[in-house]
Protein backbone atom coordinates (compact mmCIF):
# COMPACT_ATOMS: atom_id res chain seq x y z
CA UNK A 1 0.00 0.00 0.00
CA UNK A 2 1.01 3.48 -0.72
CA UNK A 3 3.35 4.58 2.12
CA UNK A 4 1.56 8.21 1.85
CA UNK A 5 -1.85 6.88 2.02
CA UNK A 6 -0.70 5.08 4.83
CA UNK A 7 0.49 8.00 6.64
CA UNK A 8 -2.44 9.72 6.03
CA UNK A 9 -4.35 6.93 7.41
CA UNK A 10 -2.39 7.11 10.68
CA UNK A 11 -3.33 10.81 10.99
CA UNK A 12 -6.84 9.96 11.23
CA UNK A 13 -6.40 7.73 14.24
CA UNK A 14 -7.89 10.84 16.51
CA UNK A 15 -10.70 11.34 14.24
CA UNK A 16 -11.44 7.88 14.31
CA UNK A 17 -11.25 7.40 18.15
CA UNK A 18 -14.30 9.92 17.67
CA UNK A 19 -16.43 8.82 14.87
CA UNK A 20 -17.04 5.58 15.84
CA UNK A 21 -18.66 6.71 19.00
CA UNK A 22 -20.70 9.45 17.94
CA UNK A 23 -21.46 7.13 14.65
CA UNK A 24 -22.86 4.55 16.74
CA UNK A 25 -25.39 6.78 18.93
CA UNK A 26 -26.63 7.99 15.71
CA UNK A 27 -27.02 4.67 14.62
CA UNK A 28 -29.33 3.99 17.37
CA UNK A 29 -31.20 7.28 17.13
CA UNK A 30 -31.77 6.61 13.22
CA UNK A 31 -33.20 3.11 14.50
CA UNK A 32 -35.66 4.27 17.02
CA UNK A 33 -37.12 7.11 14.33
CA UNK A 34 -37.72 3.98 11.86
CA UNK A 35 -34.32 4.00 9.60
CA UNK A 36 -32.74 0.73 8.80
CA UNK A 37 -29.44 -0.32 8.33
CA UNK A 38 -29.55 0.52 4.61
CA UNK A 39 -30.61 3.64 4.65
CA UNK A 40 -28.65 4.49 7.84
CA UNK A 41 -25.74 3.12 6.33
CA UNK A 42 -26.37 5.25 2.62
CA UNK A 43 -26.69 8.58 4.83
CA UNK A 44 -23.13 8.38 6.39
CA UNK A 45 -22.06 7.15 2.52
CA UNK A 46 -23.81 9.60 1.02
CA UNK A 47 -24.28 12.78 3.18
CA UNK A 48 -21.16 12.20 5.20
CA UNK A 49 -21.91 14.75 7.62
CA UNK A 50 -22.32 14.04 11.58
CA UNK A 51 -24.17 16.93 12.93
CA UNK A 52 -26.80 16.99 9.74
CA UNK A 53 -27.28 13.71 9.78
CA UNK A 54 -28.34 14.32 13.97
CA UNK A 55 -30.64 16.99 12.82
CA UNK A 56 -32.07 14.75 9.87
CA UNK A 57 -32.72 12.04 11.97
CA UNK A 58 -34.82 14.45 14.39
CA UNK A 59 -36.81 15.97 11.70
CA UNK A 60 -37.66 12.56 9.98
CA UNK A 61 -38.73 11.41 14.23
CA UNK A 62 -40.74 14.74 14.30
CA UNK A 63 -42.84 13.88 11.08
CA UNK A 64 -40.58 17.22 9.39
CA UNK A 65 -41.20 17.68 5.33
CA UNK A 66 -39.05 16.87 3.19
CA UNK A 67 -37.90 20.16 2.03
CA UNK A 68 -37.79 21.45 5.46
CA UNK A 69 -34.70 18.55 6.20
CA UNK A 70 -33.13 19.54 3.28
CA UNK A 71 -32.72 23.20 3.66
CA UNK A 72 -32.19 23.03 7.18
CA UNK A 73 -29.10 20.98 6.56
CA UNK A 74 -27.89 22.80 3.73
CA UNK A 75 -27.77 25.59 6.06
CA UNK A 76 -26.09 24.23 8.73
CA UNK A 77 -23.20 22.80 6.35
CA UNK A 78 -22.87 26.16 4.84
CA UNK A 79 -19.74 26.30 6.62
CA UNK A 80 -17.99 24.08 4.15
CA UNK A 81 -18.01 26.84 1.55
CA UNK A 82 -14.92 28.48 4.13
CA UNK A 83 -13.53 25.33 4.75
CA UNK A 84 -13.10 23.90 0.96
CA UNK A 85 -12.01 27.89 0.13
CA UNK A 86 -9.22 28.19 2.95
CA UNK A 87 -7.85 24.30 1.41
CA UNK A 88 -8.45 24.79 -2.52
CA UNK A 89 -4.44 26.56 -2.17
CA UNK A 90 -3.23 22.81 -1.18
CA UNK A 91 -5.12 21.08 -3.75
CA UNK A 92 -4.47 23.00 -7.02
CA UNK A 93 -1.97 20.22 -8.31
CA UNK A 94 -4.15 17.30 -7.62
CA UNK A 95 -5.90 15.31 -9.74
CA UNK A 96 -8.88 16.36 -11.24
CA UNK A 97 -10.02 12.96 -11.48
CA UNK A 98 -9.41 13.08 -7.87
CA UNK A 99 -10.81 16.41 -6.72
CA UNK A 100 -14.65 15.39 -5.88
CA UNK A 101 -13.48 12.86 -4.09
CA UNK A 102 -11.47 14.51 -2.01
CA UNK A 103 -13.29 17.10 -1.38
CA UNK A 104 -16.35 15.03 -0.30
CA UNK A 105 -14.09 13.91 2.22
CA UNK A 106 -13.54 17.71 4.10
CA UNK A 107 -15.42 17.97 7.56
CA UNK A 108 -14.57 19.67 10.44
CA UNK A 109 -12.69 17.43 11.71
CA UNK A 110 -10.61 16.20 8.64
CA UNK A 111 -10.25 20.11 8.12
CA UNK A 112 -8.78 20.64 10.90
CA UNK A 113 -5.79 18.05 10.31
CA UNK A 114 -5.22 19.14 6.93
CA UNK A 115 -5.38 23.07 8.03
CA UNK A 116 -2.17 21.68 10.09
CA UNK A 117 -0.16 19.01 8.26
CA UNK A 118 -0.70 20.86 4.75
CA UNK A 119 0.70 24.01 6.43
CA UNK A 120 3.42 22.57 7.62
CA UNK A 121 4.64 20.54 4.42
CA UNK A 122 2.70 20.15 1.29
CA UNK A 123 1.55 16.49 1.19
CA UNK A 124 0.60 14.40 -2.01
CA UNK A 125 -2.90 13.59 -3.12
CA UNK A 126 -2.54 10.03 -1.69
CA UNK A 127 -1.79 11.58 2.15
CA UNK A 128 -5.02 13.66 2.01
CA UNK A 129 -6.92 10.48 0.88
CA UNK A 130 -5.74 8.11 2.84
CA UNK A 131 -6.93 10.53 6.05
CA UNK A 132 -10.21 11.17 4.54
CA UNK A 133 -11.39 7.44 3.02
CA UNK A 134 -10.01 6.66 7.05
CA UNK A 135 -12.66 9.31 8.45
CA UNK A 136 -15.07 7.98 6.27
CA UNK A 137 -15.17 4.74 6.42
CA UNK A 138 -15.24 4.91 10.45
CA UNK A 139 -17.76 7.08 10.33
CA UNK A 140 -20.04 4.94 8.03
CA UNK A 141 -19.19 1.84 10.59
CA UNK A 142 -20.02 3.42 13.97
CA UNK A 143 -23.81 4.06 11.74
CA UNK A 144 -23.79 0.70 11.19
CA UNK A 145 -23.03 -0.74 14.51
CA UNK A 146 -25.21 1.72 16.24
CA UNK A 147 -28.20 0.72 13.98
CA UNK A 148 -27.43 -3.31 14.13
CA UNK A 149 -26.91 -3.09 18.26
CA UNK A 150 -29.57 -0.28 18.74
CA UNK A 151 -31.85 -2.72 21.22
CA UNK A 152 -28.46 -2.88 23.16
CA UNK A 153 -28.72 0.61 24.46
CA UNK A 154 -31.38 2.17 26.08
CA UNK A 155 -29.82 5.56 27.51
CA UNK A 156 -27.01 6.77 24.99
CA UNK A 157 -27.01 10.07 27.27
CA UNK A 158 -25.69 7.58 30.43
CA UNK A 159 -22.52 6.03 28.30
CA UNK A 160 -21.65 10.12 27.41
CA UNK A 161 -21.00 9.36 23.50
CA UNK A 162 -21.81 13.56 23.66
CA UNK A 163 -18.71 13.87 25.32
CA UNK A 164 -16.59 11.75 22.82
CA UNK A 165 -17.40 14.76 20.08
CA UNK A 166 -16.39 17.85 22.53
CA UNK A 167 -12.85 15.79 23.32
CA UNK A 168 -12.01 15.16 19.87
CA UNK A 169 -12.62 18.95 18.83
CA UNK A 170 -10.59 20.22 21.87
CA UNK A 171 -7.74 17.58 20.84
CA UNK A 172 -8.02 19.02 16.81
CA UNK A 173 -7.57 22.45 18.42
CA UNK A 174 -4.96 22.19 20.69
CA UNK A 175 -2.91 20.94 17.82
CA UNK A 176 -2.73 24.25 16.58
CA UNK A 177 -1.90 26.35 19.26
CA UNK A 178 1.42 26.95 18.38
CA UNK A 179 1.57 30.29 18.51
CA UNK A 180 -0.34 33.64 19.92
CA UNK A 181 -2.12 34.43 16.24
CA UNK A 182 -3.92 30.59 16.49
CA UNK A 183 -4.35 31.58 20.40
CA UNK A 184 -6.44 34.87 19.32
CA UNK A 185 -7.61 33.13 16.61
CA UNK A 186 -9.22 30.32 18.80
CA UNK A 187 -10.84 32.89 21.90
CA UNK A 188 -12.21 35.03 19.09
CA UNK A 189 -14.14 32.42 17.49
CA UNK A 190 -15.35 31.05 20.94
CA UNK A 191 -16.32 34.13 22.23
CA UNK A 192 -18.40 35.66 18.98
CA UNK A 193 -19.87 31.74 19.02
CA UNK A 194 -20.96 32.33 22.70
CA UNK A 195 -22.41 35.44 22.87
CA UNK A 196 -24.24 35.00 19.42
CA UNK A 197 -25.87 31.51 21.45
CA UNK A 198 -26.54 33.91 24.30
CA UNK A 199 -28.30 36.95 22.83
CA UNK A 200 -29.61 34.95 19.97
CA UNK A 201 -30.35 31.33 21.03
CA UNK A 202 -32.60 30.54 18.62
CA UNK A 203 -30.88 31.07 16.21
CA UNK A 204 -28.20 28.10 14.31
CA UNK A 205 -25.90 31.24 12.27
CA UNK A 206 -23.70 31.26 15.43
CA UNK A 207 -20.92 28.51 13.86
CA UNK A 208 -21.26 30.31 10.79
CA UNK A 209 -20.72 33.83 12.33
CA UNK A 210 -17.83 32.71 14.41
CA UNK A 211 -16.05 31.17 11.55
CA UNK A 212 -16.13 34.25 9.34
CA UNK A 213 -15.18 36.57 12.46
CA UNK A 214 -12.25 34.35 13.48
CA UNK A 215 -11.06 33.77 9.70
CA UNK A 216 -11.08 38.20 9.25
CA UNK A 217 -9.23 37.90 12.90
CA UNK A 218 -6.82 35.33 11.58
CA UNK A 219 -6.23 37.73 9.03
CA UNK A 220 -5.55 40.32 10.90
CA UNK A 221 -3.38 39.08 13.02
CA UNK A 222 -0.99 37.82 10.00
CA UNK A 223 -0.92 41.61 8.93
CA UNK A 224 0.45 42.17 12.49
CA UNK A 225 2.88 40.01 12.25
CA UNK A 226 4.28 41.21 8.97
Amino acid sequence: MNSDFVSGSKKALPIVLGYLPIGFAYGVLAREVGLNLIEIGLMSLLIYAGSSQFIAVGMIGSGAALISIVITTFLVNLRHLLMSASLAPYFKQYSRKLLPLISFGITDETFAVNAVELKADQKPQEFVLGLHLTSHISWILGGLFGGAFHQLISDTDALGLDFVLYAMFIFLLLSQLDSWRFVGTGLVAGATALLITYFFPETNWHIIIAAVVAATSGVVFEWIKE
